[in-house]
């Protein structure tokens, strides 16, 4: 297999660290969406990453349906994303969350780094919906009394919230005061110190 993307990326990240903690070999292409553009479109006709390109030349897209595909192959029981309900939709709520909190952190940056006219009220509706998913997550991860999000075991809810804290602390320095959600940072240390964690992991590059 193929990974297409950075690892400052969230979005690439969480997958390139559920690939590995699944022991699936592939190659590590990290291509920017700007500057790497040509390369990602012609797997790729939305120019997005994280891009899967299978070992039979298939090519998936959208982190949350790579991390589908990846569950598939996993043995019984072992998928992160739970099974069972109700900790299935919960699961994929947290990620969903997750997932959504990092679209708001990029289109943020994006509004401030790559537009010459700022737009006060769209930062400010960015930086509203990032407090309060953060404040939704908080309490529902402070609620639990669980090793990890759903058990005894890392899933991709555990993966998706720490991937998007390390960006929004790296792109958006100052942003949050990590003294505010407790139990997410308590998590996102934890899971940084993983070997995993620190393997797949790159300093935040801006886009040029």
């Amino acid at each position: 297999m193929i990974l297409i993307g950075q690892y400052d990326s969230p979005f690439v990240r969480r997958v390139g660290v559920a690939l590995r903690l699944y022991g699936i070999a592939f190659t590590h292409e990290p291509w920017s969406a700007f500057g790497d553009a040509d390369k990602i479109r012609a797997y790729n006709p939305l120019t997005r990453v994280p891009t899967l390109v299978l070992d039979n030349g298939e090519v998936l897209i959208e982190s949350h349906a790579i991390l589908d595909y990846l569950d598939s192959l996993a043995p019984g029981g072992l998928a992160m994303f739970p099974i069972a309900e109700p900790a299935r939709h919960q699961a994929l709520k947290v990620s969903a969350l997750a997932m959504g909190l990092g679209d708001k952190a990029v289109s943020l940056f994006y509004e401030r780094r790559l537009h010459k006219e700022v737009s006060t009220v769209w930062v400010e509706r960015c930086r509203t919906q990032i407090t309060d998913v953060l404040a939704v997550l908080e309490a529902d991860r402070a609620g639990r009394d669980s090793d990890y999000w759903f058990g005894d075991r890392i899933g991709h809810a555990d993966i998706g919230v720490a991937c998007v804290l390390r960006f929004i602390n790296d792109a958006h320095q100052g942003l949050l005061n990590m003294v505010d959600f407790p139990a997410l940072a308590a998590d996102a240390a934890r899971l940084e110190a993983m070997p995993v964690f620190q393997e797949i992991s790159q300093e935040f590059i801006p886009p040029a």
